[in-house]
């Protein structure tokens, strides 16, 4: 609800040329993803995390012609293993809200725009068992960045490609687990512009 309200008062300030509504999906992919160890003497992979899929909306404000700001949320769909023999595995949830300022490499109304990306997310990593919207999980900040192209198929439609890192600290206060990490999304979306 908050992002809402943030969302609308920014668009009443906002000399907007444009708004966009977006849907993409594609894999998300994790680059250090083990989450460390119940003991202070075991390995940082006693619990890590597995490459999954990721689906997400996105919201855009198009102004001054080669800026934008873009406000969304995604849902990553992963695996946490544990160690030991064999090694379990159970469904996990990423949650993401972010936001992105935009720098475009065409002006407003060009059939394709290239884009870069960066700005600030959180991610909501949610274990086996427990549920986001009754206050599970363990909310980690961080930052994303990365690019993409926009190709405009009819006046109001839009295909969409992305590329970005969403970095974060790890989740849970596990001992031995050093860094971020690093989950990427490679999505592909269509979208429709107001």
């Amino acid at each position: 609800m908050k992002l809402i309200i943030l969302v609308l008062g920014t668009l009443s300030v906002l000399p907007a040329q444009n708004f966009e509504v977006s849907f993409s999906a594609g894999p998300s992919l994790l680059q250090n993803p083990n989450l460390g160890s119940g003991s202070t003497t075991g390995p940082a992979d006693d619990f890590k995390l597995t490459d999954g899929f990721r689906f997400g909306f996105r919201m855009t404000v198009n102004n001054l012609n080669k800026f934008g700001h873009e406000f969304g949320y995604a849902y990553a769909r992963t695996k946490l293993q544990t160690g030991g023999s064999p090694v379990g595995e159970q469904g996990m949830a990423i949650h993401n809200g972010f936001y992105d300022f935009l720098l475009y490499g065409t002006k407003e109304g060009a059939r394709i725009r290239p884009f870069a990306a960066g700005g600030g997310q959180f991610s909501n990593f949610v274990p086996p068992g427990a549920s986001a919207t009754q206050g599970g999980g363990s909310t980690k900040v961080g930052v994303n960045y990365g690019g993409g192209i926009k190709i405009k198929l009819a006046s109001s439609w839009l295909l969409r490609f992305d590329l970005r890192q969403y970095l974060s600290g790890k989740p849970f206060g596990l001992y031995n687990a050093p860094g971020t990490i690093r989950q990427t999304e490679i999505s592909a979306g269509i979208g429709f512009t107001l």
